[in-house]
């Protein structure tokens, strides 16, 4: 999807009778799943049947028409269709093909199944996101699949374009979800692998055991509360009448820092979500409401940046998320 919005032709191969999970998932839009819409826009479909030779045939002679090959089977499965990179590169000498798996194409777990949860814990994310008494917890996207497999893929390819353009070569591109999880770790690692500790749930700066968290309202609603430089600490100290917070709120001290969560706990309490939403709205001190999605998408700085655009499915108009970067020209 990211490299169909920013303009390049996309063909995605689809079985002609069974339909991937996200084809399936309502709602739908005259006929089409709302989720695949929005995943497969910008993208031209091929029906093919890999299992048929007419098919493996058809694909090496429109191979010339295109740059890039982006496949997602466990190891071994694409040198078996007769469509593996060594196989293709044979008839395309510049092709750039980029293998998306879970562990990658090498290792111990290269043909071990697995999902976005799976990765995060094999990764090492899992163990210390979430609370010391409930353990890790889910999140509401795919961090492994999406900012580790789809990102980092969409990178390696546009890297590879580029050296296709400078030196006339292709380029084969292992992408393994756990590998790119677990480089998103540098924050806690890098210390680790320098002698430091292994980080644990609600015990660093950025996962709970300080006072950057989030806090419940009287309403039972939720505030972010980030800001871990001194002038957003003081600003809000002042804002809150909580003076303590100047002097407490980046102690080294787990004590300290324990004291200073229940008394922001018990300050976030005083006040419904609304109002500490008007006693925020104009403060810089890096507070924020936690939304929900509908109230993000309905957000006036969303729809200022232009997050939500009109597309047409299946003859009708959907609402849909928007490619995110933005270019001057």
């Amino acid at each position: 999807m990211l490299m169909a919005d920013m303009g390049a032709s996309v063909t995605r191969i689809v079985h002609p009778s069974k339909p991937d999970l996200t084809e399936t998932l309502p709602p739908y839009i005259g006929g089409t799943s709302a989720l695949s819409a929005q995943l497969n826009r910008n993208k031209e479909s091929l029906k093919l049947d890999l299992k048929h030779p007419d098919a493996i045939e058809k694909i090496k002679r429109i191979l010339a028409d295109y740059d890039v090959v982006l496949e997602q089977f466990r190891p071994g499965v694409m040198a078996k269709l007769g469509l593996d990179y060594d196989t293709l590169k044979q008839i395309k000498p510049d092709l750039i093909y980029c293998s998306i798996t879970g562990y990658g194409q090498t290792g111990p777990y290269a043909q071990r199944a697995g999902h976005d949860i799976n990765y995060l814990a094999l990764s090492g994310i899992a163990g210390y996101s979430g609370d010391k008494a409930d353990g890790p917890s889910l999140n509401g996207i795919q961090i492994a699949d999406m900012a580790g497999g789809s990102h980092h893929a969409v990178m390696g390819i546009l890297a590879a374009v580029i050296h296709k353009h400078q030196t006339g070569e292709g380029q084969y591109i292992d992408i393994s979800m756990t590998d790119c999880a677990f480089s998103m770790n540098v924050i806690s690692g890098a210390p680790m692998l320098a002698g430091g500790h292994t980080p644990r749930a609600e015990s660093e700066l950025l996962n709970g055991g300080f006072f950057y968290d989030y806090y419940e309202t009287a309403d039972g609603r939720y505030l972010s509360v980030g800001g871990l430089e001194p002038k957003f600490i003081d600003g809000l100290a002042s804002l809150i009448d909580l003076p303590e917070l100047r002097k407490m709120a980046l102690s080294p001290n787990p004590e300290h820092q324990k004291e200073l969560k229940e008394k922001l706990k018990e300050h976030f309490l005083q006040k419904n979500f609304s109002e500490w939403q008007s006693i925020f709205a104009d403060q810089d001190v890096c507070v924020e409401p936690v939304l929900t999605l509908k109230e993000a998408a309905e957000h006036p700085h969303i729809q200022a940046r232009g997050l939500i655009e009109e597309a047409t499915v299946s003859g009708e108009q959907v609402t849909q998320l928007a490619h995110p970067i933005k270019w001057q020209n």
